[in-house]
């Protein structure tokens, strides 16, 4: 399997008077309801869907619970979730007011390593196109056909994995 992307030229946010740059930005799929994703995870199992999802909804639950009494919530397999916020400093500390102080208030989650060295370790990446003012290329290619600047493009396309209508040659239809 693949991570999908699409190219899209946006301002680096630190220079946005600068030259604006392609950058790959993820294509995500809609996600799984749940009732599919407890089907497909408890399939060739003892575990019933219903069993799994009943447990997911404890789960989330009691993961609020825990981070609301100030705990690391650790899922095993999974990873950990914690509260992480940012707060102003002062100098004299009877003046320190946390309701005025503190600030982007997040619920932060770091996979456990197993999970994202899986992750991480297995990617691939597949070109699904261009974005360019709202129209959606199918290729660099198709992209660069489009605003008349076709020709040999050689590996504008690279770093895909398959063709996947990536461009990498001939016609993606």
């Amino acid at each position: 399997m693949s991570i999908k992307f699409n190219l899209v030229q946006k301002a680096n946010p630190r220079q946005l008077d600068g030259e604006k740059k392609w950058y790959a930005v993820p294509s995500s799929e809609s996600a799984m309801s749940g009732k599919a994703l407890t089907r497909a995870a408890t399939a060739n199992t003892s575990t019933s869907a219903i069993e799994m999802e009943a447990a997911m909804e404890y789960l989330a639950a009691f993961i609020p619970q825990q981070l609301l009494q100030g705990h690391n919530i650790k899922v095993p397999g999974l990873g950990t979730f914690r509260i992480s916020f940012k707060s102003k400093g002062v100098s004299d500390i009877s003046t320190f007011n946390a309701g005025n102080m503190i600030s982007d208030v997040r619920i932060l989650f770091t996979p456990d390593k197993a999970l994202r060295d899986s992750v991480i370790n297995n990617l691939a990446f597949e070109n699904r196109g261009v974005l360019k003012d709202g129209v959606r290329y199918a290729s660099v290619t198709d992209y660069l056909k489009a605003i008349g600047e076709a020709g040999d493009t050689g590996s504008s396309d690279s770093g895909t994995t398959g063709d996947g209508g990536s461009g990498t040659g001939g016609n993606p239809l």
